[in-house]
């Protein structure tokens, strides 16, 4: 596994700088627009909250850009918290690599 060394921006903090405050749109307005409340959306925007599947749906019809998108962000966010979170995944002893390849 490659390590990332820098913490991924959290999806949140991009959907408001890069869309609500370009577009000038308030996080009222835009919870409107996707059919969530204004407190789901704030948790997002606040960092206090990640991109679900059904968000990432409504923010790729909304936005103009792919679930795949807003997904890839979260995942890349999630691991990288969670590989700083704890090391105990470290101890974990690789199988070795001919027991892996004969499954395959």
């Amino acid at each position: 596994m490659r390590e990332i060394k820098r913490k991924p921006t959290h999806p949140g903090r991009i959907l408001k700088e890069d869309y609500l405050t370009s577009l000038s749109i308030t996080i009222t307005e835009m919870s409107l627009i996707l059919g969530v409340s204004r407190k789901t959306l704030s948790k997002i925007i606040n960092e206090r909250g990640g991109i679900t599947p059904d968000m990432a749906l409504r923010l790729s019809r909304a936005l103009d850009t792919t679930p795949d998108l807003w997904m890839n962000l979260q995942k890349k966010f999630d691991l990288w918290e969670a590989s700083y979170a704890s090391l105990e995944w470290k101890s974990v002893k690789p199988l070795p690599s001919n027991r892996i390849h004969s499954h395959a």
